[in-house]
């Protein structure tokens, strides 16, 4: 956790989140038609006027730090000396001067959507909105994350969603400041990321027959042919539009589990040699990849080699959750494979299973990352467990000296019904976070001894798409949720008032509205 000392003074300023320190102070900040950008490092200062001219109409220059005569009518990009956060940033507001400082790029980017917020919300139109006074007040602002790790999730591979809307999803965590977009791609009902070198994997596995209507277990199918996937062009188009915008892309490429539609592409991948179907349904497959079968691992670090070229983030999800065990104690290679690796049971073996696949992404410099279910049978020597099932298994491990990512389901879980009133929601998974509940999200458990802390890396929130088929449900289902999970995530505040947030989001909420978003109006934050 950053060290600053997070002293909020509360103003009628409204930010999500809240800075670390705000102060009014001095007359009120204006936006003028004559403004210029004095920045040093020029793509910056285009980025931040990219922010600002739409809506204003105004030209904003660029400049260099010698070409403006005064500091009248600037904003001023000033780079300092480096910071223990390379997320830290200040900012000052008075009279027509406007003075961010940073040490790294993305203290940068993070002012620039604290500047979105505090200008008048017209500023996020993409067209010029006349006869508006670009003012906010006078104010100094000093401010860092709590966690370095601050993410959301979206699954694409129960339903899949088109690269427009995945930018317009990257713009909305930036606008909150997250800094991770973790990209599930592959699962039981879709493969959604090209792989040249197998290229039935979204040919075959990117399509299914139909799909279930309502609940998994419903038995009644819509005849309607499903499927999609992104081409590599669109995949590095889109870690490039996230990293403009100060987001790593940490891609899933689910294993041994959540396999079954790389096991219809490439049947010889599984325990068995035919019979696979991609999932019409939702639920946990018995078929996942084989663990006795060198081909497989072949595969897998093919398909993880062109995945490396395509995303250059620190950290690669390899699932390592819901893999049942029942092929595997059906199946003579991997019995053969427990024997001749001297392992105990079919726990050891996804253990081992994962101990690989971890050696092959730290001989390439990259860190592997699971859901929690990977402790079992051992964990892997340098593996990042995010936790899901709660927070046990994060606590466990970080208390063993691992690296966690903590977002326990019942607090970051989106997909879970918003209210009890559950008949007027839209279709969920059958479990109910609602705002005040996300709200209590508690980072770091009191569990977690004091000077293994240092291992929960931060937290996010999860967005699975069985009943998500749309993006505006997607929106639906994240907001405002996810703007609690930003300010937790930024702020880790001790002392929680859920009154005092529910007001904050009644003063923000209409810059969802700004921003096309079609968040959930029935919560108390909205209609208060």
């Amino acid at each position: 956790m950053a060290s600053m000392q997070r002293a909020i003074h509360m103003t009628d300023t409204t930010l999500f989140p809240q800075p670390a320190r705000l102060e009014i102070s001095g007359q009120p900040y204006a936006l003028m038609k004559d403004a210029r950008i004095i920045a040093e490092d020029r793509a910056l200062g285009e980025a931040l006027a990219g922010y600002l001219r739409p809506a204003t109409g105004f030209a904003l220059p660029v400049l260099a730090a010698d070409g403006a005569a005064s500091a009248d009518n600037t904003i001023i990009l000033e780079a300092i000396a480096a910071s223990d956060s390379p997320e830290a940033y200040s900012l000052t507001a008075s009279g027509t001067t406007l003075r961010l400082r940073a040490a790294h790029r993305r203290g940068f980017l993070h002012g620039f959507q604290t500047i979105r917020q505090l200008l008048p919300r017209q500023i996020l139109s993409s067209e010029v909105v006349p006869g508006v006074e670009w003012t906010m007040p006078g104010l100094e602002i000093d401010d860092e994350p709590a966690f370095g790790w601050r993410g959301l999730h979206l699954d694409v591979g129960r339903h899949f969603f088109p690269l427009d809307f995945i930018k317009k999803f990257i713009d909305l965590l930036a606008f909150y400041k997250f800094n991770t977009f973790h990209w599930h791609l592959t699962e039981d009902q879709g493969w959604r990321i090209e792989i040249k070198k197998y290229p039935r994997l979204t040919e075959v596995g990117g399509f299914r027959a139909e799909t279930v209507v309502g609940l998994s277990n419903s038995g009644e199918y819509d005849g309607q042919p499903y499927g999609g996937f992104y081409t590599q062009d669109e995949i590095r188009e889109a870690v490039a539009y996230a990293e403009a915008r100060g987001i790593t892309i940490v891609p899933e490429i689910e294993m041994p589990g959540h396999a079954v539609a790389a096991l219809t592409a490439y049947p010889q991948l599984g325990c068995r040699d035919e019979g696979y179907q991609v999932r019409r349904r939702w639920s946990i497959a018995k078929d996942i990849f084989c663990a006795g079968k060198d081909e497989v691992f072949t595969f897998l670090e093919d398909v993880l080699d062109e995945a490396l070229a395509l995303f250059p983030s620190e950290y690669i999800h390899i699932g390592g959750d819901e893999a049942p065990k029942d092929r595997w104690e059906a199946c003579p290679a991997c019995q053969a494979r427990i024997q001749s690796e001297g392992l105990a049971d079919e726990h050891e073996l996804q253990s081992w299973f994962i101990r690989r696949i971890e050696g092959w992404l730290n001989a390439r410099g990259r860190k592997l990352l699971g859901w929690d279910e990977i402790l079992e049978g051992g964990l892997a020597p340098n593996a990042t467990v995010m936790s899901w099932r709660g927070s046990e298994g994060g606590i466990a491990a970080a208390n063993a000296g691992h690296d966690v990512v903590m977002t326990p389901n019942t607090y970051c879980y989106l997909d879970y019904y918003q209210s009890h009133d559950t008949d007027s929601e839209p279709l969920a998974i059958p479990s109910i976070l609602p705002l005040e509940q996300v709200w209590d999200y508690v980072v770091i458990p009191e569990q977690i001894t004091k000077e293994k802390r240092h291992h929960i890396l931060g937290g996010q929130g999860n967005i699975w798409t069985e009943y998500m088929p749309e993006s505006d449900h997607v929106e639906y289902m994240m907001f405002p949720r996810a703007i609690a999970i930003a300010d937790v995530l930024w702020n880790h505040p001790q002392e929680r008032n859920y009154a005092a947030l529910v007001e904050r989001l009644r003063q923000h909420l209409p810059s969802l509205d700004a921003l096309g978003v079609n968040y959930r109006r029935t919560d108390e934050a909205a209609s208060a």
